[in-house]
């Protein structure tokens, strides 16, 4: 059975950057209100945001071995997508790690578990997405994978498909539907900063959200 898979297709710059050009939440929207994560896997530090390729690593709960290969594997730019299996225990991630992610240029870290060292990882500001904090440390014992398909937060990830995360959350936008996606995320901001403009400007907000019609079909009666 093969653990580690070193190579893997990556989205291009240009893609990365589409998708980095609008917010994880109009991703989710365009793409039909799929790819959203658990919302309990929230960054460390408010204000942080990722958006990346993913590499993604099955860890045996309570073990971070796979995890630490995983750093060996990623490129710069590239994401760390971790099951660990909702393990909220043990912090198998903390502030030696997270030096050796951001010397590489690793772009943040997705995990369905807890970390520690939370000050430092804060102080450090490099974007860690996780379910919160836990002190007890992890073993180094079992193997895992890195680059196979994983399953976090409930969402299927491949490695090389794109995971944008901020405060609102982690999504997963597959790399076969970036442009397209990409595209629809863009178009919907644009028109989202138009009606904002008109707000701000006086309009109404039932009757340009369409709202206003949409309430008199369903029999909504005012009084």
């Amino acid at each position: 059975m093969v653990n580690i898979i070193t190579e893997i297709t990556r989205p291009t710059a240009a893609q990365v950057a589409l998708a980095q050009s609008v917010t994880p939440a109009t991703i989710h929207e365009a793409q039909g209100r799929t790819g959203a994560v658990d919302p309990a896997i929230q960054p460390i530090k408010p204000g942080l945001s990722v958006c990346g390729p993913a590499v993604t690593v099955s860890c045996t709960p309570g073990d971070n071995m796979m995890l630490i290969a995983a750093i060996n594997v990623a490129k710069p730019g590239d994401v760390l997508v971790v099951s660990a299996g909702g393990n909220r225990l043990q912090g198998g991630f903390g502030e030696v790690l997270s030096t050796a992610c951001a010397s590489r240029g690793i772009a943040g870290l997705v995990i369905d578990a807890c970390v520690r060292d939370g000050a430092a990882i804060r102080a450090m500001g490099w974007p860690v997405f996780s379910t919160g904090l836990a002190m007890q440390g992890t073993v180094k014992e079992t193997l895992g994978s890195v680059n196979k398909p994983i399953i976090v937060g409930g969402i299927l990830i491949n490695p090389g498909d794109i995971v944008s995360g901020d405060d609102d959350g982690v999504v997963c936008l597959k790399r076969e539907d970036i442009d397209r996606i990409g595209a629809i995320s863009v178009e919907k901001e644009q028109k989202e900063a138009e009606m904002m403009d008109a707000l701000r400007a006086g309009a109404d907000i039932l009757e340009l959200s369409g709202m206003g019609q949409r309430l008199k079909d369903k029999g909504c009666i005012s009084v």
